[in-house]
């Protein structure tokens, strides 16, 4: 069973021992200015236009039924945007990072996602947490959640959303389209949280997290990340 806290206040993605705390401390907590102001314009017609000029015609008919999407979703509930953003992302086929960008655990921005219509576990994760950041989703209601599949014995990465602190969290996953309560993906173990704001670390039996302070996290993923959305936003 798998079961989330946040405390106070098909396909496989990675090889399970890469979960060990050594490793997971290597992240850096981004900035919370640096997604909050990424999400502000990030569909519109600049990165279309950026889809066009390096991904070609299909890619920008994929950048424009987005904006299309969030432009709909405006206004509309939580559940329907996290129902609609997961689904729209889901669609896109994975792909390793190996296979795919020549690179071991390749953190893309949407932009790539969407423009070379691939991408793993984290893909699908950053791509839903920006568009719904960018729909007006509260950056505390959304985490980045490492967990261990356990019934296929590997790591990794799906996005939590809780409507309260308090609430079970739910599940968006593209192994399973379906949104689920954390409770009722027995097949997930959530080994730690983390957005722009917080990091938790979760006991793999479950309980209460562990908020980490950010001062000791250091994260080069999360700053290499940050660096190609910046570029991406100066083009």
């Amino acid at each position: 069973m798998m079961k989330l806290t946040r405390g106070a206040g098909s396909t496989q993605c990675v090889a399970l021992p890469r979960l060990a705390l050594r490793q997971a401390l290597v992240w850096l907590l981004l900035p919370l200015l640096v997604f909050t102001g990424y999400a502000a314009d990030t569909f519109g017609p600049p990165f279309l236009e950026r889809l066009w000029s390096d991904y070609g015609a299909e890619a920008r008919e994929r950048g424009r039924e987005l904006n299309h999407l969030l432009l709909k979703l405006e206004g509309r509930p939580d559940s329907e945007k996290l129902r609609e953003i997961n689904r729209y992302f889901n669609r896109i086929p994975y792909a390793d990072d190996i296979d795919h960008w020549q690179a071991q655990d390749y953190w893309a921005t949407p932009e790539e996602f969407i423009g070379t219509n691939r991408g793993d576990c984290e893909d699908y994760v950053i791509a839903k947490y920006v568009a719904l950041r960018a729909v007006g989703i509260p950056e505390g209601k959304l985490f980045l959640t490492y967990v261990k599949a356990t019934e296929l014995g590997v790591s990794h990465m799906v996005l939590t959303y809780f409507s309260t602190p308090s609430d079970t969290p739910l599940v968006l996953d593209n192994y399973d389209p379906r949104i689920l309560p954390a409770t009722e993906r027995r097949d997930l173990l959530p080994i730690y949280s983390f957005n722009a704001e917080s990091f938790f670390l979760t006991a793999e039996t479950g309980g209460v997290a562990r908020r980490l302070p950010p001062g000791k996290i250091k994260n080069r993923k999360w700053d290499a990340l940050r660096n190609a959305l910046g570029k991406e936003q100066q083009l």
